[in-house]
Parts: structure tokens; C-alpha cells; sequence
């Protein structure tokens, strides 16, 4: 036994790890105290053959695979039978034999291997694991040659609908609890259990709850036969006929590691990658399945030039020179609306083009509610930490480390689910304590143990500024910010005076995953790349010098909202849009108008979309497999990805602007991700000052009427978002849409079970659940449902006062409580 000591910060010298030496198959190794003995015999290149075990999953000994032989040295170590390794920590002086030393152990796992096979189906040529399957392997390396079974095997009617998406194969399983594991230790999401006793046992569903899981697909991945299978991918390919690449998921802000397999220029199917210091071995479904969206009809595969009231097809150079032609025609009267799908390389692309070849600071990435107290945020945290010394970034570990963690507008399981993981590994393992403000605890939230802090929407910065007893809050402390924060004037604002009053570090995660990246790229209005304020003119100079232009641009740009106003206003010559769905704004018909009463517009897309049909010349672009480049994930961290299928028929967005730039008579100076990775390197970020971000007032929260309520909302991890498209097994498991409500807010409104929600911009229906600890006077809706859109019936975002009735009892707009006026008092307090 080896003991290494360290000190601690008070100087006193404190063990730091202690080291169990023991032996296996005759050789000697020190591993830390509590390895279990499956891990030690790694550590010297043994593998023991094993179904159950998994690193991140706790032992359990269960399918009694990888038995190992304990003889006795003369220590009073040994053991009379083989042991489960996977369940045995090791001991000082301990003798180990495996399969390699030992006949016992050999025989055991033989023998085992046998048992496993009774009943076990030999459809190999069929089963979607054939050809990467761990029992089918282990029975070839630790199993006999032929087996001694003659009667018939069990069988079960197959497949039983795990859920729309997971279908069980019973007959399969070897009973190993990988995928029940799984969804109750790292999921949190207990819907399978392993039912019945003895030949009986199986796994099973609860009777009256489905299989409600956003991360169901990994137990797919880790099953070691191939009991639990794919909808999507069930009969689709053989493994060996496919081709596997990694890659990065590209649906949130998380950066989660995949491998993408494909066949005949066609992915097939996501898997998760191996990365620790990001996902580790987990991804989202959402990440895993919807990769269909660009398979439909609606995608675009041409360029396409209006001519009269229709889009026809047209050459690449014909497409090219009028989309130049209409931009040379507006001047520096345009606008460049860029999106949230972009990687770092085509959104440094787009800054770029509308700085050095429009000559406009006009360019915004929020294709989303959003307000100017953001955009001043995010120029003095997100980019603007980067030039201060002591500005460490939060990373996953440090939410693993966290003395607490507060979230603000933020819904983990929704809106980022590998952080979500992270806050539930840290809170299972060592009771990590989170606060966060929202209206109703989330059964999300619950499940990573935070506690509420009751806040109606629109209040959150007087909360932030009075925050209850007990939230305890430190350097070590971290403050997880959401997009939706923005909507709550002051709250961003808050959250910084917090930060400096407790010394608890920010981190924001917006939802989309070329968010970050755009920001650190100059894709807002006041921000230049590298964190460079527009409104200084010495960083305007550094820049003007890397580029090689006269000047950049000293007048701040107009945001999103306002470049869609000034083109229906007639105010702006041109738009060019990219990656834009109106129906993320807060007003859908609004964003619309604008861009059919543009003067030109430029789509530069990979879809037909609402915004396609009202462009004067749509230029297609590659999907994410068809691409390099790299995403800047919530941390900062570059997430790098290489192209997976090569068509030679496809342009990236850097390529289409370089291609404009050239016909505008300007060089782009770029046309590769790499070059922009190298132009990227040669900025580096603005070492020079940036201002702090202005206080702003707090709203005081809306005050509800008995039929006048505050809005809150937010979007769910799989909804109606064309991310999803052409995945009907997919979206078959997303959370049914209900509006949810207090008791008394209920009761006060004589609402039941159906409530109708209305602006005087529109009204939608939805079933009632009411929510005991709610706060009262608020009434929360998915953001987005198949159906229903908040912003297209409501054109009302999280804090809006809204009005609500039971459904039937007729609208609600001639009520004295519901009129416009009342509302108005409400949204001042009074």
C-alpha cells in the first residue's frame, strides 16, 4: 500500500489519494482505492468479458459475465467461487487470475456464456447489432464452439413499443439492466423496470406512464444485444455496410460529440460520441434522430431568380449576378439577418461581408425575441470577457464542482440537455445545490434537485436583486443565464451585479448552436469580431487594418426587429437573410410583411421557407454533413467537425458570400473554413477596453387581473421545429401540449379543463393542468407545439399580459377586465 499526502490551503498536510497494490494473472499494479477490479485488470491491457458493466453506471452484477478467480495467498484474501469483477473492489495483497491465468475463471465465463445462449435467438444475419454486437463477439472469443441445447427456445411476441421510438425485442435481453439504469441513475427518467422473477423476468413499462424520456435513444446504444431497437433505423443497414465519421450535434449549444454512419452518400444514423470533458457517452434524441430534415421535397438543390410573381430555376452564375446586382443597387441600405445554424466560419463570413463589402454594421443573429439590453450583455460578458485575465470560462467540470448553481430564464432538460445531465450527475453524486427562478418547478428542474424561487415573468431582476434566504452564492458558485432573459428588462443587468457581489461566475447558453459562435464573430449590431465594440474607434481601426479596407463602419446597426420595420417601411434597399424563421420572431406576420415589402431580398438557404417564398433570388447551401467547420459551444470551446458526405454540387455559405463579394468588386479575403480559422487566429480578441453594460431600471412585474394573466413560456427539447421534420418516430414522443395553471388562478377564471388564451392579436385553446406550487396570476404554454405557436396566435413573448377564459364562455375582448386598457394597467402595475 502506497500513501502520497498534499497540503491543503492552510499549509496542513492531508492524504490525497491512497493506492491498493495487488496482483493480476502474475502482474503487479497500484490502482486508487476503490477501483473495482474489472477496471484494475484494464489498467494492464485484460480485457474481462462483460455485458452489464459500464463506467458510468453504477455496479450491479448482473449478468455474471465476467467472473474472475480470487485463489488464496496466504493473506485470508481468497474466495472460494469465481467473483463477479465488476462488483469487487480490490484489496491490499489481493491475487487476481482471469481468463488468461486461471482454468476456474475460464470455465465460469464459458459456462455463463451457455446460460445467456438457452434462450437467446440466433438471428445474427438479422438483428440490427449483428456485426458490432458484444454478445455475439464475447460468444465467439468466451463461449463453446457449439452448443448443447436441444429443446426450443422461449420466445415473446416482438417488438412491444417501448415508446414510438424504442422498440424491445424480450427475447433478446440478457437481463444486463444497462437501458433500466440508465434511465433512472442518468436520465432521471424511471419508466422501465426489469419485471417478473426467473425465466419469467423482462423489462417493462410502467402501466400507466409511457417511456417519457428526451435522452431514450442512448439506451439503444448501450444495450449489449440487441434487445432495444431503433424505429427509425430498425432493418435500415448492417454495421459493416456502413461508413462512420465524427461529427458535432448541431441542435443546441452543448457541442455533444456524435459519429455519424453513412451509406452510399445517405446518413443512416447518429451515435453518440466518447468525449469526457463534454457529453461523455450521452446524447439527447433529438441530437441522435433528427437528421431527416433536409431529406424532403422542400429542399433546395438549385438556385432560383423571381421573374414576376414566381421563382424559377437558374444557373449558379445568373443566380450570383442578380442577387450582386441587387445589392449594388441598395448601397449600404442593407440589412443581413443571419440566424442560428451557422458555424463560426460562415457567421465571421457574414460579419465580414456586411461590414467590408456592404459597408453597413446592419447584421443581427437573433432570429428571436430579443432587446438591446442583450446585445449590450452579451458585447460586455460574452465577448468582452475574453480580454480580461481572471475571465475563466465555465466549463461542464466546473458544474460538476459547483459549491451552487443558480438558473436565471434557463430550462436545462429543454433547452440544453447535456447540461441538464451535468447539474443531475453533480446533484446525485454529491447533492449539488441549484436554485432556479421560473413560475412553476419543472419536472426538468426537479429532477436535478434545484429548488424553486418562485418568480412571475418579468420579475426575475427584482428577484435577483432580493433573492430569498438560503441561496448561498460564491466564487465557486456558477449563474447559468438563458436566452429568454432578455425578455425581462433589467434582469441581464441583475444577473451582473450579482455576479459582482458574490463573485459567482455567469455562463449564458443560448438555445441555438451557432449562437455563441456569431457572437464572438461580430454578428450583432454593436459588435464587431473578436469582441470589438463598434462604438470604438480604435477597435474599428484594428479591424479596418486586418481586413485591409479604408474603414469599418462607425454607425451601430439596426437589430433584427428594426431592419424588418425599416424594410416594410420602405427604409432599407435589400435583406439578406440566412437561416431566419419568422416564426421565431415575436411576430411572425410582422416579419413577414417586412420582407415582402423589401425592395430586394437574398435568401441564402438550405430549405424552401417562408422566407424563400418571398425572396427575389434563393441560393442554396450545404446541410451540416455536407460542411466543415466548427460550432463555439456555451463554454467557448471550439467544437471542430469535417465534412461527412462530399457532394460536389453543394456551396457553403462562405463560398456563396465570397462568390457575391467578387462580383460587388470587393474581396471577402475568405473562402475556406480553414482560411477563417487562420484569419480568426491572426484578430485574436480585442485586448482593448469594453464598456461595462448600462443599468437598466427593472420592470415591476405585470399584475394580473381575474382574467388578465402574465405569459410565461418556453420551448421545448422536441417540438414543432423543422429541425424535426420528416421524423415521425421522433416527434411522436414529444410532451403532449397543455397550458398550465395554479389552482386559485384556475378557480379565480372558473377555467376547468380547457382554457382559451388571447391578444388582441389572436387566441389558442389547450387543456389545463393545474400546478400546486405555481405562482399565481401566470399562465404557461409550450412556445411551440404542432399547431401551436405562441408567437403566431399570440405574437406575445414571456412577460406579456395575456387574457384567459374558459373555452366556450366567448372572447374575452369586451370584459372590462380583459380590454385593452385593462391590460395596459397591468403590464405598469398597476
Amino acid at each position: 500500500m502506497t500513501v502520497t499526502a498534499d497540503k491543503n490551503a492552510s499549509g496542513d498536510v492531508v492524504p490525497k489519494e491512497e493506492l491498493i497494490t495487488l496482483t493480476i494473472d502474475d502482474v503487479e499494479v497500484s490502482v486508487p482505492k476503490g477501483t473495482l477490479v474489472i477496471r484494475a485488470a484494464e489498467l494492464i491491457g485484460v480485457e474481462v468479458p462483460r455485458f452489464c458493466d459500464h463506467p458510468l453506471l453504477d455496479p450491479v452484477g448482473a449478468c455474471r459475465q465476467c467472473l474472475v478467480d480470487i485463489p488464496d495467498a496466504g493473506n485470508g484474501r481468497g474466495m472460494p467461487k469465481p467473483q463477479a469483477s465488476c462488483t469487487l473492489e480490490v484489496m491490499p495483497g489481493m491475487v487476481v487470475r482471469t481468463q488468461v491465468t486461471s482454468p476456474v475463471a475460464e470455465k465460469a465465463q464459458h459456462g455463463n456464456m451457455e446460460f445467456l445462449l438457452i434462450n437467446h435467438p440466433l438471428d445474427c444475419p438479422i438483428c440490427d447489432k449483428g456485426g458490432e454486437c458484444p454478445l455475439q463477439n464475447q460468444a465467439m472469443s468466451h463461449g463453446y464452439a457449439e452448443s448443447r441445447f436441444t429443446d426450443v427456445k422461449r420466445t415473446f411476441p416482438k417488438p412491444i413499443n417501448i415508446s414510438a421510438q424504442v422498440l424491445l425485442d424480450r427475447e433478446r435481453c440478457v437481463l444486463c439492466a444497462r437501458c433500466t439504469r440508465f434511465s433512472e441513475q442518468i436520465a432521471g427518467d424511471p419508466f422501465i423496470a426489469l419485471i417478473e422473477r426467473g425465466a419469467l423476468q423482462q423489462v417493462g413499462i410502467y402501466e400507466n406512464e409511457p417511456f417519457e424520456s428526451y435522452f431514450s435513444g442512448n439506451t439503444i446504444q448501450i444495450c449489449p444485444v440487441g434487445a432495444l431497437t431503433s424505429a427509425a433505423y430498425r432493418f435500415r443497414s448492417r454495421p459493416f455496410d456502413l461508413v462512420s465519421t465524427p461529427s458535432v450535434a448541431e441542435h443546441d449549444a452543448c457541442g455533444s460529440a456524435i459519429r455519424v454512419d453513412h451509406r452510399r452518400g445517405t446518413v443512416m444514423r447518429r451515435m453518440a460520441g466518447n468525449d469526457p470533458e463534454v457529453n461523455e457517452e450521452w446524447i439527447t434524441d433529438k441530437d441522435r434522430f433528427a437528421f431527416r430534415y433536409g431529406r424532403g421535397d422542400d429542399r433546395l438543390t438549385y438556385p432560383l431568380v423571381r421573374d414576376g410573381d414566381v421563382l424559377r430555376p437558374a444557373s449558379w452564375p445568373e443566380a450570383l449576378q442578380v442577387a450582386a446586382d441587387g445589392l449594388r443597387k441598395a448601397g449600404d441600405s442593407v440589412g443581413v439577418l443571419t440566424g442560428g445554424r451557422l458555424t463560426v466560419q460562415d457567421a465571421y463570413g457574414y460579419s465580414k461581408f456586411a461590414r467590408a463589402v456592404l459597408g453597413t454594421n446592419n447584421i443581427d443573429f437573433r432570429s428571436r425575441p430579443h432587446t438591446a439590453e442583450e446585445a449590450e450583455f452579451l458585447a460586455h460578458k460574452v465577448a468582452g470577457s475574453a480580454a480580461k485575465p481572471g475571465a475563466a470560462p465555465v466549463t461542464y467540470a466546473d458544474l460538476e464542482t459547483a459549491s451552487g448553481v443558480l438558473l436565471v430564464s434557463f430550462e436545462a432538460e429543454e433547452e440544453a440537455g447535456t447540461v441538464f445531465l451535468r447539474l443531475r450527475k453533480a446533484h446525485r453524486n454529491r447533492g449539488l445545490k441549484s436554485w432556479t427562478l421560473a413560475p412553476y418547478l419543472s419536472n426538468g428542474a426537479r429532477k436535478h434537485g434545484a429548488t424553486l424561487i418562485k418568480t412571475v415573468p418579468g420579475a426575475e431582476a427584482a428577484t435577483l436583486n432580493r433573492l430569498p434566504a438560503g441561496v448561498e452564492l460564491d466564487a465557486d458558485s456558477v449563474i447559468l443565464v438563458g436566452e429568454r432573459a432578455a425578455l425581462s428588462s433589467g434582469t441581464l443587468t441583475a444577473v451582473l451585479e450579482l455576479s459582482r457581489s458574490t463573485g459567482a461566475r455567469i455562463a449564458w447558453i443560448p438555445r441555438r448552436a451557432g449562437d455563441r459562435g456569431a457572437v464572438e464573430a461580430g454578428c450583432l449590431p454593436n459588435l464587431l469580431p473578436g469582441g470589438r465594440p463598434v462604438s470604438d474607434a480604435a477597435a474599428r481601426v484594428d479591424l479596418a487594418g486586418a481586413w485591409g479596407i479604408d474603414e469599418v463602419p462607425a454607425l451601430a446597426g439596426r437589430d433584427t426587429d428594426e431592419m424588418l420595420m425599416s424594410a416594410a417601411d420602405s427604409e432599407l434597399g435589400a435583406l439578406v437573410v440566412a437561416g431566419v424563421d419568422p416564426g421565431d420572431l415575436l411576430d411572425p406576420r410582422s416579419a413577414l410583411e417586412g420582407l415582402e415589402q423589401a425592395g430586394f431580398v437574398v435568401s441564402i438557404e438550405q430549405r424552401a421557407s417562408l422566407v424563400t417564398e418571398r425572396a427575389d433570388v434563393v441560393l442554396p447551401v450545404a446541410l451540416i454533413e455536407e460542411r466543415a467547420g466548427s460550432f463555439l459551444t456555451w463554454e467557448g470551446r471550439e467544437r471542430p467537425f469535417g465534412v461527412v458526405i462530399k457532394r460536389d454540387n453543394t456551396m457553403t455559405d462562405l463560398r456563396v458570400l465570397a462568390a457575391l463579394a467578387d462580383l460587388l468588386g470587393k474581396d471577402l479575403g475568405v473562402r475556406s473554413a480553414a482560411e477563417v480559422d487562420a484569419e480568426l487566429a491572426e484578430l485574436g480578441p480585442w485586448d482593448g477596453h469594453v464598456a461595462a453594460a448600462p443599468a437598466i431600471e427593472p420592470s415591476r412585474a405585470s399584475v394580473p387581473g381575474t382574467t388578465t394573466v402574465v405569459l410565461a413560456t418556453w420551448r421545448l427539447a422536441i417540438d414543432a421545429s423543422r429541425a424535426c421534420d420528416n421524423e415521425p418516430a421522433l416527434l411522436a414522443t414529444a410532451r403532449k401540449p397543455v397550458a398550465r395553471l395554479s389552482t386559485a388562478t384556475a378557480e379565480a377564471a372558473g377555467i376547468a379543463d380547457q382554457v382559451r388564451i388571447e391578444t388582441d392579436h389572436g387566441s389558442l385553446e389547450l387543456p389545463v393542468e393545474l400546478v400546486g406550487e405555481m405562482a399565481d396570476g401566470v399562465v404557461w404554454v409550450p412556445t411551440l407545439a404542432p399547431g401551436l405557436g405562441v408567437a403566431e396566435h399570440l405574437a406575445a413573448a414571456a412577460g406579456d399580459v395575456v387574457r384567459i377564459a374558459p373555452v366556450g364562455s366567448g372572447s374575452t375582448g369586451s370584459d372590462s377586465v380583459g380590454s385593452a386598457e385593462a391590460a395596459a394597467e397591468a403590464e405598469q402595475g398597476v
